[in-house]
């Protein structure tokens, strides 16, 4: 019988030798062995180590093939390289003052003690705001023509421009209802927030907190000016609780103003109002509540329907008492003819005021001679919202841009 041939067989030797080849194939397709793997550098972090080793150029990744072809991975690199070098801001989780400012807040408002606590506790310290409120060395010369040109600039004035005729009736109700004319309105908007544009980038839980305890020691006032920084903080965090914000997401300025007309907290709950009579006032998105808060406020403090915010004004060199005529500063003090007596010009018109006047000076640096107008009652009013002259007049100059490019406008069509 013929059998078929027997198949071949391989010896135990051979097939063990076979399995090792096997066994390297198959790792090194995995790509790694298990001491490879032990020895491969760790993933690129953004840890302080490894951002100072490849800027001191000892980074291994940064001698490979390529690696600086990468422009994308490079970006991110860096960036996450000046990430860790940004200390994280301070909490005051643990600040003794903070606590007991915080269970003070609680007793005197009847807020939960815990949740205030834990609100400020949240808290963060903002250096930027210390250097914010820091006086500087070398404060220099301010100059109003400088001053004037950023405030009084064609993008407010546009921006103004369309705010009024978008809002038109609300502006006339205002004036119909305070006395404050719709161009006053319309020029702090525009100086404080272009409209709502600028409205801060800062916490206010943040910049309040910041300022009530960690206010600049150089300061000239510095402990009156940190005790009124702390009244704000309770503010805030009374109107978060009875308004229901969160106060971990309301943003404003570094002082801690919020919403269009910037109001500081305590102004939000004294003189902010619901202009439209939807049942909640909200000046961050709210065109006609910010209006009618913005109205009401000077009107509150003293706006005099009808009366000049000032008269153009010059000086008599010949019988001038220049330090007699600043005297009171920007607080009107004088009659038409008591200034007249000490040297200042007036108009016909100015002369019959019925009220004081006050000389207000504007600085114009160090190579220009000072600019003046007699500021009104009503001058004075504006200067509650921003304690400055130069503030004051830019308001009242923006308004009246606004409204001559209306009327410009208008007239062409």
């Amino acid at each position: 019988m013929h059998c078929p041939p027997r198949p071949a067989t391989l010896s135990r030797r051979h097939l063990r030798a076979w399995w090792l080849v096997l066994a390297a194939l198959i790792t090194g397709l995995a790509g790694y062995s298990t001491d490879t793997l032990a020895a491969k550098p760790p993933a690129a972090s953004a840890t302080p180590r490894d951002c100072n080793a490849a800027e001191a150029g000892k980074d291994p990744r940064a001698a490979q093939p390529g690696a600086n072809k990468d422009k994308t991975g490079k970006k991110a690199k860096k960036r996450l390289c000046q990430a860790s070098k940004t200390p994280a801001p301070a909490s005051y989780a643990t600040r003794p003052a903070a606590r007991a400012a915080a269970d003070n807040i609680a007793l005197n408002n009847a807020l939960n003690r815990k949740w205030v606590r834990a609100t400020l506790a949240q808290a963060r310290m903002l250096p930027e705001v210390v250097r914010a409120v820091t006086p500087a060395q070398d404060p220099g010369v301010r100059n109003w023509q400088v001053y004037r040109a950023r405030m009084v600039d064609p993008v407010r004035v546009e921006a103004g421009v369309q705010f009024w005729l978008r809002n038109a009736k609300t502006l006339e109700r205002a004036e119909r209802e305070t006395g404050v004319p719709a161009s006053v309105v319309v020029g702090i908007l525009g100086v404080e927030t272009i409209y709502g544009k600028r409205m801060g980038k800062y916490r206010v839980l943040d910049a309040l907190a910041t300022l009530a305890f960690d206010f600049p020691a150089s300061h000239p006032k510095a402990p009156a000016r940190a005790a009124y920084f702390l009244q704000e903080l309770e503010s805030f965090l009374v109107w978060c609780d009875r308004t229901g914000r969160d106060p971990l997401t309301v943003r404003g300025s570094y002082a801690g103003a919020m919403g269009m007309a910037q109001f500081m907290p305590s102004s939000w709950q004294k003189y902010a109002v619901d202009f439209d009579a939807d049942g909640r006032i909200d000046l961050f998105d709210n065109s006609k509540d910010a209006i009618g808060s913005v109205a009401n406020y000077l009107a509150t403090f003293g706006w005099k329907a009808g009366m000049p915010t000032h008269y153009p004004v010059q000086l008599d060199a010949t019988r001038l008492d220049l330090p007699a005529l600043l005297e009171k500063d920007i607080v009107p003090s004088m009659s038409p003819a008591h200034m007249a007596q000490r040297g200042a010009i007036l108009p016909a018109h100015a002369l019959q005021h019925p009220g004081l006047l006050a000389l207000i000076e504007l600085v114009n640096g160090t190579d220009a001679a000072p600019s003046y107008v007699a500021g009104t009652d009503n001058f004075y009013v504006v200067t509650r919202y921003n304690w400055s002259s130069f503030y004051a007049l830019s308001v009242i100059e923006l308004g009246e841009a606004v409204q001559a490019q209306m009327l410009a406008g208008a007239a062409s069509n």
